[in-house]
């Protein structure tokens, strides 16, 4: 043998090329001398000519005859076409009538959104020319997987090799954030070992799934620039052969990024069904690594036979509108169920933003359009940042809730609306959600449309009346108090020239109009629910637990919303970001994660009786429409629990002897270094917890009165009534001003003259 020489080693490769015809091109695993973990080797048989069946694929085909593969060679896929690109301008632009041959949109995105391609001349010559379609597929697009909305689990992604391990395949979804400490446990990419074109990660869908698409991103970081420029995927059955996506004759290569935060969409040319797909870097940012973020597009074949998948599927048995809502669809929508339920709901507008476009709001209660006297009123808004559009869903999904329950007679919604006085306000950034819409659902990135279309991030633009408190405090020499409530405006923030948005305006005097108890603003991106304060006592600190005096109360809050919640306090779920609210259930004191200033919270609390808390619904900001039931479901039961809650503490009236109500009354709680005030009524609400307070009303011109009022476990507040008496100076003043002046042609008696009269009678 040893003499044979190059006639043996020929005939060898002669016999290898019968037994795998055509192996060479991809050729075998790579050896990797560094010790890290290689790609294995890849197939480069064209995955479409294992014909998927039409009613139920097996994970496992049967390779077909010899004949079959050389007809299905000669069908090659159409060139790519240039990637869809997530749009960075800020304003929305004019929008373009689209082409005849633009292909449908996926389910759940705009078909209006920017940067959407026009089919090909090739792609629509060869598509009678395609492999067949996967039942289902029809021509339209697939939904995401759930990298980015944590529905594909970290055991699901893989990757060849990896810097470290805050760097890791887990770390590789779209939008994934790394906060300002980038660190081996939370940073912002999968980032490969070593720079070279044999990197990969790989996504396991758990099942044959049709993928069509694939969304990348670069790495978030402050200080480095790392993104792929181009790439190839793969597919596979069982994680061991692994087909390449094929541009004609050769391997097609995916144009990646351009910059680290904006997102390409890449569409498959021709849908491949398989179980695993990779995604292959081939070339990357010159002066940066191998680092991406990634969402797969895909569609999972049914599969009765899995147990497991039939287990874990959400569904709903409530019939709403699951699906995203244009401004005009949310003006619309508000309309029919005013038409539904008339007699329990009123639609109006707080004022308009920035652009013109109304903030409407809708009103649930048996009497809308009046106060009643010792109803307590409740609010949620949602959408201050516009491209945070689940929670602006979610609202409109409870308006549904609320009219259909409440005519189907359910006992718990009757008498929710009977007893409350429900505001919802679904959209309060409607200039930022249309740009973020321009987007998409996978294309609007982290930022686009997050702010009002003259750039203000209405969440932090209302006035910091934190400072005012705390110094005022801190100079407090006297006996006299600081005021702990209804702290007025500052009279920079109410000029014309100060930067303060056309939304926040709005808000502020819908807030000082409607006497709110309790509120909640919907906001995306986190799954946590934060009370205030939400900015640090001290200045010197960017993170700092500042608690309110009322701090027992807005836990509990908090704690109401997320124990009801389906994913909050689970504590097998993983942190959205970089942050693991798990220790305090699921809930945070705003300061402690983040200093704000100027907070929606922390004005409410200080300017109103009403007490307001931020809840972060979901880590996707603008979620698919596929998997809004789903999120719906997660989201009903705390919604509803969270409103109850304004029936917790103690409520009454503030009247005077003859039984007419004084507004603006001093409600004092013992302990408790904060105030509320009664409305123009006389009636007031305070949250408290169960137990036993010694409560004191006051008002100017009345005696102080102060009786003990005890708080029940028990759903429903304590009724705690004040009679106040006038103050023996408030009397001679009334008097005074109810003294008639002497008639006109009267005089009063010169003195000389009285005092000879006197004298007279001496």
């Amino acid at each position: 043998m040893a003499g044979g020489g190059p006639a043996t080693l020929a005939l060898a490769l002669a016999l290898l090329e019968v037994a795998l015809p055509g192996a060479g091109a991809q050729g075998a695993a790579l050896e990797d001398p560094g010790g890290h973990s290689v790609q294995e080797p890849w197939s480069q048989e064209p995955y479409y000519v294992h014909g998927e069946p039409e009613a139920q694929p097996q994970p496992l085909s049967p390779r077909p005859p010899a004949g079959t593969q050389e007809e299905a060679r000669e069908l090659h896929p159409p060139a790519p076409r240039p990637p869809k690109r997530a749009p960075k301008a800020r304003k929305t632009p004019l929008r373009e009538k689209p082409a005849p041959e633009t292909e449908p949109p996926a389910p759940g995105k705009n078909s209006n959104r920017r940067g959407a391609r026009t089919k090909s001349l090739e792609k629509a010559a060869s598509d009678e020319h395609s492999p067949p379609r996967a039942p289902g597929e029809a021509g339209a697009g697939c939904p995401p997987l759930g990298l980015e909305s944590l529905k594909v689990t970290d055991f699901q992604l893989h990757a060849s090799t990896a810097k470290r391990y805050g760097l890791g395949a887990h770390r590789g979804r779209l939008n994934i954030q790394a906060g300002v400490s980038e660190n081996d446990f939370y940073d912002g990419a999968w980032c490969a070992g070593r720079n070279d074109a044999h990197q990969w990660i790989e996504v396991d869908a758990r099942r044959l799934t049709r993928f069509t698409g694939v969304i990348t991103q670069g790495r978030n970081s402050l200080w480095l620039s790392d993104w792929v420029t181009s790439y190839k995927v793969m597919v596979s059955n069982d994680s061991h052969a692994w087909v390449t996506v094929k541009n004609g004759s050769g391997d097609m290569v995916f144009e990646g990024n351009s910059e680290k935060e904006v997102p390409v969409l890449n569409e498959l040319p021709v849908p491949m069904v398989a179980r695993y797909l990779r995604v292959n870097p081939q070339s990357w940012f010159p002066d940066g690594s191998v680092c991406l973020r990634l969402e797969v597009l895909g569609c999972p074949l049914p599969d009765p036979n899995n147990y497991y998948h039939r287990r874990n599927e959400m569904t709903t048995t409530d019939d709403l509108d699951f699906r995203h809502h244009s401004h005009r669809e949310l003006r619309q929508l508000m309309k029919v169920v005013s038409e539904m339920c008339p007699n329990i709901t009123r639609v109006y507008n707080i004022g308009k933003s920035q652009r013109g476009l109304k903030l409407y709001a809708v009103e649930v209660s048996d009497r809308p359009g009046e106060h009643e006297v010792g109803e307590p009123e409740f609010h949620y808004m949602a959408g201050a940042h516009g491209n945070e559009v689940l929670g602006r869903e979610l609202l409109l999904l409870l308006v549904q809730f609320l009219c259909q329950e409440y005519l189907a007679g359910n006992a718990r919604i009757v008498r929710l609306v009977e007893e409350t006085r429900i505001h919802i306000l679904p959209s309060l950034n409607p200039d930022g959600y249309e740009e973020a819409s321009e987007g998409g659902s996978e294309l609007g990135g982290w930022s686009l449309g997050r702010w009002t279309h003259d750039g203000i991030d209405i969440n932090n633009n209302f006035p910091d009346l934190n400072s005012l408190l705390w110094e005022a405090e801190a100079r407090q020499r006297g006996p006299r108090p600081v005021p702990n409530h209804h702290i007025p405006v500052p009279e920079w923030f109410l000029s014309e020239n100060a930067t303060v948005a056309a939304e926040t305006r709005a808000v502020i005097a819908w807030m000082e109009k409607v006497p709110f108890v309790l509120g909640g603003n919907l906001q995306g991106g986190e799954l946590v629910v934060a009370y205030p304060y939400d900015m640090a006592r001290s200045p010197w600190r960017a993170q700092e637990r500042s608690p309110t005096p009322d701090d027992h109360v807005f836990r509990w809050l908090a704690y109401s919303y997320a124990s009801t919640h389906r994913l909050l306090t689970d504590a097998r779920r993983r942190a959205c970001h970089t942050e693991d609210f798990q220790k305090e259930d699921g809930t945070v004191n705003g300061a402690s994660w983040h200093t704000v200033a100027g907070s929606l919270n922390d004005f409410s609390y200080l300017h109103t009786n009403c007490f307001e808390l931020s809840i972060y619904v979901g880590c996707d900001k603008f979620p698919h429409e596929s998997e809004l039931p789903e999120e719906w479901e997660n989201n009903r039961e705390s919604l509803i629990v969270f409103m109850e809650q304004v029936h917790r503490g103690i409520k009454g009236l503030v009247t005077d002897s003859h039984g007419k109500g004084i507004p603006d009354a001093i409600i004092s709680v013992e302990g408790i270094n904060h105030d509320v005030r009664t409305a123009s009524d006389g009636d007031y609400w305070r949250l408290l917890n169960p137990g036993e307070y010694v409560v004191t009303a006051r008002a100017e011109g009345f005696a102080a009165s102060t009786r003990s009022c005890m708080v029940g476990y028990d759903m429903g507040a304590t009724r705690c009534d004040f009679a106040l008496s006038k103050t023996n100076l408030a009397r001679i003043r009334e008097i005074l001003q109810q003294r008639r002046p002497p008639p006109g042609g009267l005089r009063a008696r010169p003195p000389w003259l009285r005092g000879r009269r006197r004298r007279q009678r001496a």
